[in-house]
């Protein structure tokens, strides 16, 4: 289904513009005044609204702050006049997506505006049927993002969740192993049971040790009880073990021992005791490397390697991009008495450009930190760039992906613009002096790219 757009505005050349480009990709509707704007937009459910600044009879700003009390996180993108340049900057710390100076010079420019612009709205969308979900099943985590790497790792996770056999998770860190063993202990038939997580990697030997096994009251020094371990916690439920390569050779024995029999003992003790819990283990290396380097056991790793998943990268689902940093964004808001956002197209580009080579784990930080220092308002480019590497993804990507013409064309502005207004020694008129682009024009493209944030 095409996504709907209205576009707001009293001059029919430019309705029939942005009519006409956006017929394909699009269901347009037009409006000439406010009083056809409410009408449309109380009948409709809009992706997008583009909205003039000067209407007759209204203006453009109070009807977005009308339209956007009926539904707050509807995406904006204000149209304006040369003259109405810093009135724009000041509506966009109301949250409005971006602004558009009339007449529109670089048509391609103002189509991957819409396009960012549309992937929020997808990204609201996204937010609102996960919490939804989360209402109705409490029990499920939260899973955000649709690309196709993650649907065929969803599939493949709910596929053996009903199947009762050992899963091994291989990913990178911060890919999200620990919220696929989850989701695969919720979509299983163990699912009321409990399911408990060990870190094998942040934990001495004899620590980790009595924390599996359990132990026997005088076992050691400060052993005041007997204590159950995770072996008999995980009974009829699931064992989750992190950074299972991490384990030492004496407790991978052990732990053989115990999935081949179903048996074992706690520390001090020499009672069998019976144990029936499904195991899931991950790591961030290759298990079958870890076993020719003889740090790993092989007949182990045969056992755990039953069904192996391997996690993608968020590098290889850059569609997720957006939706998991919609959702850190909200989260982050509400932790912390925030009003941060939205995120601005120069913004969203930057993110989706990302290396993220510490994946959604850094993005989460990397979110979590942009909220924390700001008291309110749009997120921009600026706030981000020293947190996130956007070379590291091209030089990543580009022999494998070669760069697109929309994409070198941007490009290019933005490494002229920041040249020229270093030329400039950060001065903008002289700067659109230099460059022979009208001053207004050359401010509003550098505030797209963040390169100026006032």
């Amino acid at each position: 289904m095409l996504p709907k757009i209205l576009v707001v505005d009293d001059d029919r050349y430019t309705r029939t513009l942005l009519e006409h480009l956006l017929a394909k990709t699009a269901d347009v509707r037009l409006a000439a005044d406010g009083d056809e704007a409410r009408r449309l937009f109380s009948a409709n459910d809009f992706n997008l609204v583009l909205m003039d600044q000067r209407l007759p009879g209204d203006n453009g700003i109070e009807l977005t702050r009308e339209f956007r009390a009926q539904r707050p996180k509807l995406v904006v993108i204000l149209m304006t006049g040369f003259a109405d340049v810093r009135d724009a900057v000041a509506a966009m710390r109301e949250g409005l997506f971006d602004y558009q100076t009339k007449p529109f010079e670089d048509l391609e420019a103002l189509e991957a505006v819409i396009g960012k612009a549309l992937e929020l709205d997808r990204a609201y969308r996204e937010i609102d049927g996960l919490r939804q979900q989360l209402g109705a099943d409490a029990s499920l985590p939260p899973v955000v993002g649709h690309s196709p790497a993650m649907e065929r790792l969803l599939a493949q996770a709910r596929q053996v969740a009903g199947l009762d056999t050992t899963v091994l998770l291989e990913g990178e860190s911060g890919t999200g192993k620990d919220l696929t063993a989850r989701l695969i202990h919720a979509w299983s038939a163990r699912a009321a049971k409990p399911c408990l997580e060990v870190n094998c990697g942040g934990l001495a030997e004899s620590l980790l040790e009595s924390l599996l096994f359990g132990y026997e009251k005088g076992a050691f020094t400060g052993a005041s009880q007997a204590t159950p371990g995770y072996f008999e916690k995980a009974h009829g439920g699931t064992l989750f073990l992190d950074e299972i390569a991490d384990m030492s050779p004496k407790l991978q024995s052990s732990l053989l021992h115990v999935l081949q029999d179903h048996q074992f003992t706690r520390v001090g003790s020499t009672a069998l005791r019976k144990t029936d819990f499904r195991l899931i283990c991950a790591t961030n290396r290759l298990l079958a490397d870890e076993v020719k380097a003889g740090r790993f056991r092989e007949d182990l790793f045969y056992r755990i390697n039953v069904v192996a998943l391997r996690l993608p990268p968020l590098r290889a689902r850059q569609a997720d991009i957006l939706p998991l940093a919609t959702h850190f964004l909200e989260y982050f808001n509400a932790k912390f008495g925030r009003e941060c956002g939205p995120f601005t197209p120069a913004a969203v580009e930057l993110l989706e450009a990302g290396a993220w080579p510490g994946n959604v784990r850094q993005l989460k930080h990397c979110v979590e930190r942009v909220v924390a220092l700001q008291p309110g308002g749009m997120i921009d480019a600026a706030h981000f760039a020293p947190l996130c590497d956007k070379s590291a993804a091209q030089t990543h990507d580009n022999a494998a992906n070669p760069i697109s013409y929309q994409d070198a064309r941007a490009d290019f502005e933005r490494e002229y613009l920041r040249g020229i207004l270093e030329t400039a020694k950060g001065n903008v008129s002289e700067a659109a002096r230099l460059s022979g682009i009208p001053r207004q024009n050359l401010y509003v493209r550098m505030k797209r790219w963040g390169i100026v944030t006032d």
